[in-house]
C-alpha cells in the first residue's frame, strides 16, 4: 500500500507538468520500460555518471565516452553529467550514446550561471547568482533562466542543477558564497522560483540545491563534512524557507547536500544526503516534497570519506533518494546495492519505485526517444543572447553604495588631463582602463597583487599632487574568501590612502564581500563581476548613461548592510520588495 500511495503522490506531482491526458501514456511507457529492464539495469537507471572533465595541468578537456558507452551497453546506465568539453564533440558523443542506449539517457549539467560555467573554452559566462541578487526586477531573473534553458536544450541537456537556493548568511562560506542570491530568505526564494520557471517553462528540469541549506558553513563539502549546529526551529526559520517555497511552486527536482546537522540526524558522520531522517522524514514527510531527488556528488569527501567503495550509494537509497550523482565505480555500487537487497536493507520494490520515478521524469523531459543534437553552428548558437543578458543584468545590478563626493556621477571630461586611473590587481590595461583613458584622457597606473608596500606612499603623493580626480578599479581577485580574496595588504593600503587623500571613486569588480576592505570610500560601486561587458557598463554608469538601480544582496560591513544602495530608479534603497515576501 505504501508504494501505491507514493506512486500516486508522484503521479500527482508529474501531472502538473505533463497534463492529465498524457498521464496514462506516461505510466504505460514507464511500466513497459521498467518491465523490460533486468534487476541490475533498474539499479543502473538511478545512476548519474560523469561524461567529461578538465585537466587543469594540460588545460584540455577529458572525455569518458568509451567508459560510459561500456556502462550503457552493460548496465543501461540512466544518466550522464556533462562538465567541461567542446560543444561539437559533446553533441557527437551524446548522439552516439543515445543511439546505443536501451532507454533514453537523462543528460544533466551543473551550470548555475549558464553553460559557460562548464564549457568555458567555448561559451561565455553569465553573471553569478549573487549579481542577480542585486537586481530589483524579478522578470530579469526569469529571462535569465529562459536563456539557460535554451542553452541546455540546444546541447541536448534535460536537467540543470540550478538554482542555488541556499541563503548565504556566512560571508566566509568557501563553497556557496557568490553562488547564492544573497542573505535574505525572501529574495532567495523569490528569485529561485523565477529562475526555476524560466527553465521549466522552456522544457528543462530545474533542481533546487543544496537541501536542507548549505549557506552557513565554513568547510567545503568537496573536501570534508561540514557541521551545522542549529536547531530545527532555526533551520525552519531561515534555511528551509526557500526550499519550502520552491517546492510549493513546483520545482522538478532537488539536490541533497553532504552536511552534518545533529538536530536532523545525530548518527555519527551521517551526511544529510544519506540520512533517512532528512530525505524521507524532513523533506518528504514534513515538507511534502514529491519531486525527483539527486544526491550531491557521491565522489565528494563530505560523504565518501566515511562511506567509501559504493556504500554511499547504498545509504543514499536507504535514505530515500532517487538518483545517485557520480557514484564512482558503477559495477561496485551495483554489487553493493544488490548485497543490501539480499541482506534486507533495501528491497526490489524500493528499486522499482525509484526507477519508475526516474522513467516518469524522462518521459516528461525527454519523451520516448531522445532527439539527436544538431552539431552545425552549435557553439555560435550557445553564445546567442549572452552579451545582451549580461548587459541587462549589469544595468540593473551595479550598486552605488556611497556618493559623498557629488562631482562624480556623472563625471565629465574637463579636457585638462587631470584624471588618473588606478588599476588594482592588474599589470596592464583592461576594458575599463581603456574606457577611462579614452573618455577622460586619463593617465593610468597599475598595481597588481605581487607588488609590495615600498612604493605606495610615493605613488599616492604623485597622484594627489598632479590629478584632481582619481578613478580606482579593483580587479582580478579571487571569488572565494580565503586569504582575503587574494587581495594583498599593499593593494588595500594603496586604495585606502587614495580614498582618504584624493577625490576618488572606487569600482570593485567581483565578489561584493571583498568591499569590506574599502568601506571608508567616499564613492564606492559594487560591480559583482569582472569582464569586458560589466566594465563597459561601469564606465557608462560613471557618465550617467543609465540609472543606478542595484541594491546589496548581502551585508558587507557596518556601513553597507543588506539592501544598501543609492538608487535613481523606481526602487528605494533598503527596502524589501513586498512581492518577495512569500508565505509559508
Amino acid at each position: 500500500m505504501r508504494i501505491i500511495f507514493l506512486f500516486a503522490l508522484m503521479i500527482g506531482t508529474v501531472s502538473n507538468s505533463i497534463g492529465q491526458n498524457n498521464i496514462s501514456r506516461a505510466e504505460y511507457w514507464a511500466d513497459s520500460v521498467l518491465n523490460s529492464l533486468t534487476p541490475e539495469q533498474r539499479i543502473a537507471q538511478l545512476m548519474v555518471v560523469r561524461l567529461s572533465a578538465y585537466d587543469f595541468k594540460t588545460k584540455t578537456p577529458v572525455y569518458y565516452d568509451s567508459l560510459v558507452a561500456a556502462q550503457v551497453k552493460k548496465y543501461n546506465v540512466g544518466a550522464v553529467c556533462l562538465f567541461q568539453g567542446n560543444p561539437v564533440k559533446l553533441a557527437g558523443i551524446l548522439n552516439d550514446l543515445q543511439s546505443k542506449a536501451q532507454t533514453p539517457m537523462m543528460v544533466c549539467i551543473d551550470a548555475e550561471w549558464g553553460l559557460g560555467m562548464r564549457l568555458f573554452d567555448s561559451v561565455q559566462l553569465l553573471p553569478k547568482q549573487m549579481m542577480l541578487g542585486a537586481v530589483q526586477d524579478k522578470s530579469i531573473i526569469y529571462k535569465y533562466g529562459k536563456l539557460v534553458a535554451q542553452q541546455c536544450k540546444r546541447l541536448g541537456i534535460h536537467v540543470n542543477y540550478a538554482p542555488v537556493v541556499d541563503v548565504n548568511n556566512n560571508p566566509n562560506n568557501p563553497v556557496i558564497n557568490d553562488r547564492s542570491f544573497g542573505e535574505d530568505k525572501y529574495k532567495v526564494a523569490a528569485y529561485g522560483i523565477e529562475y526555476m520557471r524560466g527553465m521549466q517553462d522552456n522544457g528543462v528540469m530545474a533542481c533546487a540545491k543544496h537541501f536542507p541549506g548549505h549557506g552557513d558553513v565554513a568547510v567545503d563539502s568537496h573536501l570534508d563534512l561540514p557541521v551545522i549546529n542549529k536547531s530545527i526551529a532555526q533551520l525552519d526559520s531561515l534555511e528551509l524557507y526557500p526550499f519550502r517555497a520552491i517546492f510549493k511552486a513546483g520545482i522538478g527536482s532537488v539536490m541533497v547536500a553532504h552536511l552534518y546537522i545533529p538536530s536532523i540526524d545525530s548518527s555519527k558522520n551521517r551526511a544529510t544526503s544519506i540520512s533517512k531522517k532528512n530525505v524521507t522524514g524532513l523533506m518528504r514527510t514534513e515538507l511534502g516534497y514529491n519531486g525527483l531527488t539527486f544526491t550531491d556528488a557521491l565522489e565528494m569527501q563530505g560523504v565518501k570519506k566515511f562511506f567509501p567503495d559504493g556504500e554511499a550509494s547504498v545509504q543514499s537509497l536507504i535514505a530515500g533518494n532517487d538518483m545517485l550523482c557520480l557514484p564512482g565505480d558503477v559495477e561496485q555500487s551495483i554489487q553493493r546495492i544488490k548485497a543490501a537487497i539480499a541482506g534486507g536493507k533495501l528491497s526490489e520494490d524500493d528499486i522499482n519505485y525509484h526507477c519508475k520515478r526516474v522513467l516518469m521524469a524522462k518521459y516528461q523531459y525527454i519523451g520516448e526517444k531522445a532527439t539527436p543534437v544538431k552539431q552545425e553552428n552549435i557553439t555560435a548558437e550557445l553564445n546567442q543572447g549572452i552579451a545582451a543578458t549580461k548587459r541587462l543584468v549589469a544595468e540593473n545590478a551595479l550598486t552605488i553604495l556611497n556618493k559623498k563626493d557629488s562631482s562624480f556621477f556623472p563625471l565629465t571630461n574637463s579636457g585638462d588631463s587631470d584624471i588618473a586611473f588606478v588599476g588594482i590587481g592588474i599589470a596592464q590595461e583592461n576594458d575599463f582602463a581603456k574606457r577611462i583613458k579614452a573618455d577622460y584622457n586619463a593617465t593610468a597606473f597599475y598595481f597588481d597583487y605581487q607588488q609590495n608596500r615600498d612604493g605606495v606612499a610615493a605613488l599616492v603623493n604623485r597622484i594627489k599632487t598632479r590629478f584632481k580626480k582619481v578613478i580606482i578599479g579593483v580587479h582580478a581577485y579571487s571569488r572565494t574568501p580565503a586569504n582575503n580574496f587574494g587581495i594583498s595588504s599593499a593593494a588595500i593600503e594603496l586604495v585606502k590612502q587614495l580614498q582618504a587623500q584624493t577625490s576618488s571613486t572606487s569600482f570593485v569588480f567581483g565578489n561584493p564581500y571583498a568591499i569590506k576592505n574599502f568601506c571608508s570610500a567616499k564613492n564606492i560601486i559594487a560591480c559583482y563581476e569582472d569582464d569586458a561587458i560589466i566594465q563597459q557598463a561601469a564606465a557608462d554608469l560613471l557618465q550617467d548613461k543609465f540609472a543606478a538601480k542595484g541594491l546589496l544582496p548581502v551585508t558587507i560591513c557596518e556601513q553597507y548592510k543588506y539592501g544598501s544602495g543609492i538608487s535613481t530608479g523606481f526602487f528605494l534603497p533598503g527596502k524589501i520588495i513586498p512581492s518577495m515576501q512569500l508565505t509559508q
